[in-house]
């Protein structure tokens, strides 16, 4: 990469940490304009900077760009959308907000296969069921990775969103993605250029949703009750 590429790739993450927190959501609308492989590498190294269980750094990430395969993950997707986003607006009928939601998601369903780029997150080595504790374990090694993508993606103006409808067989995924049975497919991160823009999100205040010492016990909520 020539000195001028690696200063124009360097300027698209400098966002402020907290700005990129603060406006960060999922994008699932997205241009099928080309991401170029630097800034794809750029968003991994940065995910790689997460911490994992033992240091063990035992992640891996499948950047899929060939059409056949995203057809064959947009397939999985929609199996699990066909049935779960039926249920959804049926539960949500008189939600305008939840149903504006499940309206991006059905998008993101009808055009899988033309996301410029698909990273799929995973992990070496095997899940362990049981006890209960071991999975959360085993996941806790990827997500903090996931959301270093995320973060990077949005201090570089891409659109990105984290599903998992596309592994709800994990079988079928690995054939898919070629994965061998040693490597867990954990989560799936559509990225391009947005359709629409960023801003800023809305959350519940900070005093509603935390506790002290005893769940129910609110001390920061203010005297609105927020």
């Amino acid at each position: 990469m020539s000195a001028t590429a690696e200063q124009q790739i360097e300027g698209l993450f400098s966002m402020p940490l907290d700005e990129a927190m603060r406006t960060q959501r999922a994008i699932r609308r997205l241009k099928d304009d080309p991401v170029d492989d630097a800034i794809v590498l750029q968003l991994i190294e940065l995910a790689l900077r997460a911490p994992t269980g033992s240091n063990a750094q035992n992640w891996e990430f499948l950047v899929v760009r060939d059409r056949a395969v995203k057809e064959r993950l947009g397939a999985l997707n929609r199996q699990a959308w066909n049935l779960y986003g039926g249920i959804g607006r049926w539960l949500n009928r008189n939600e305008p907000k939840m149903l504006r939601l499940m309206d991006a998601v059905q998008w993101q369903a009808d055009h899988f296969a033309e996301v410029p780029v698909v990273i799929v997150a995973c992990l070496r080595g095997p899940r362990l069921p049981f006890p209960p504790v071991m999975s959360s374990s085993y996941y806790g090694s990827i997500y903090p990775s996931v959301q270093n993508l995320l973060l990077a993606a949005r201090s570089a103006g891409l659109g990105a969103a984290l599903i998992t409808l596309p592994l709800w067989s994990t079988f079928l995924a690995r054939r898919a993605l070629g994965l061998p049975w040693s490597v867990t497919p954990c989560a799936v991160v559509p990225i391009g250029w947005p359709r629409g823009r960023y801003g800023p999100t809305t959350r519940r205040p900070v005093g509603e949703v935390v506790h002290l010492d005893r769940y129910g016990n609110r001390p920061f909520r203010d005297a609105n009750g927020r």
